[in-house]
């Protein structure tokens, strides 16, 4: 009967080698997946060029309001970049062209200007359009409620 038992035992498990073979396998699929990169699309990385950018906004027009003082996006569409108030700068890809749409006040060259927002929630307004070869986007910042959408421009 004790031979039977260790029989038993035998047959219930797993050997050292169904084991390495099984991690072997798992590592191969883990660095397939780990190392796998989507086709990159113009569109998307457009798309998530204003995203990035209409982020800044929305984040100085918040930081307006918690701090009851105005706040500031400085864009530079000679050295495709943007800064949110006193903050780092950030840089834009150069095969995106920027255009910067604002009023005259707050102009500082011909490509580069500032759109302010203020404590109360508002904004000297304005627009910002992206493009590349392909498509070409607007965001725009409305100056009474200080609202920042990301539309497509056709």
């Amino acid at each position: 009967m004790t031979l039977q038992c260790r029989r038993r035992r035998r047959a219930g498990g797993f050997t050292l080698i169904e084991i390495v073979v099984t991690l072997a396998i798992l590592a191969f699929a883990l660095v397939l997946v780990a190392g796998y990169k989507g086709p990159w699309s113009r569109g998307l990385g457009l798309r998530g060029v204003a995203a990035e950018l209409a982020s800044g906004l929305r984040q100085a027009r918040s930081q307006a309001i918690a701090s009851n003082r105005p706040v500031a996006v400085g864009v530079d569409a000679n050295r495709h970049s943007y800064r949110v108030g006193t903050g780092a700068i950030h840089a834009l890809p150069t095969d995106v062209s920027i255009e910067l749409v604002t009023i005259a006040g707050e102009r500082r060259g011909a490509r580069v200007g500032d759109i302010q927002f203020n404590p109360d929630g508002s904004s000297t307004g304005g627009r910002i359009a992206l493009a590349d070869t392909q498509r070409r986007l607007a965001i725009g910042v409305d100056w009474l409620t200080g609202r920042v959408s990301v539309a497509n421009v056709r």
